[in-house]
């Protein structure tokens, strides 16, 4: 399995930003977001080839009960099922973050759930092929359906503009046996200004329409820093 990094943070997103969390960020994906904040594990995908062993080695150097398996997309590696059914033996409460394109058979207490809308896609005019592969790819009904049906899940959407929350609505009643208390809107930002700026409005479009505000506490927190 490809890894980017493994490191001790606090998780800044979703049910349990404040928790202290050991991430492990898989390193490749299917898909190419325009505004992607981890381009080591996507658009430039770096890292070393770790065995499990290896990895559960790492995990096991932090003291710390909450795994994070993240990436790029961790749900492209056959190793994550092993991985997630060992930490859990291990009694570590175990989070995937996945955009739910892909489905594997696995065991996890929290599955976070970040479907690519359509304004994730690249620019056609730059990024041809990528734009292409990316908008064929980034909608995967079956594997949400399953997702939502087997784990525990929060579902978290970027959103740059209003009409990226009137696609949400779109999207939830495609799939009404997503529980709307679970639904989170997320500003799209790496810096603290373009966070605020979003959130000035997106926060009361929440309180009106029973959804609820993810805040991007790591960035800031930290700012737009690897290992955190």
């Amino acid at each position: 399995m490809r890894i980017a990094e493994i490191f001790r943070s606090i998780q800044g997103e979703g049910f349990l930003t404040g928790t202290p969390s050991v991430f492990v960020r898989a390193s490749g994906c299917n898909l190419r977001c325009w505004y992607c904040d981890t381009p080591y594990a996507s658009w430039r995908p770096e890292g070393e080839n770790l065995t499990v062993e290896a990895i559960l080695a790492r995990v096991q150097q932090f003291d710390t009960p909450h795994v994070v398996l993240s990436g790029g997309e961790p749900m492209l590696f056959a190793d994550l099922v092993p991985l997630a059914a060992r930490l859990r033996r291990l009694a570590r409460h175990v989070t995937i973050e996945t955009a739910g394109t892909v489905y594997q058979p696995l065991e996890c207490d929290l599955m976070s759930i970040s479907p690519k809308r359509p304004n994730s896609t690249p620019p056609a005019d730059r990024q041809p092929q990528w734009a292409r592969r990316h908008e064929s790819t980034r909608h995967a009904p079956e594997v949400i359906a399953r997702l939502v049906a087997e784990h525990d899940y929060q579902f978290k959407f970027v959103i740059d503009r209003v009409d990226d929350c009137r696609d949400v609505e779109s999207y939830l009643a495609e799939f009404p046996q997503i529980d709307r208390s679970r639904v989170m809107l997320m500003p799209q930002g790496t810096d603290r200004d373009g966070l605020a700026e979003r959130t000035q409005w997106l926060k009361p479009y929440c309180d009106r329409h029973g959804l609820r505000l993810c805040p991007r506490r790591q960035i800031e927190w930290f700012g737009l820093v690897r290992g955190t």
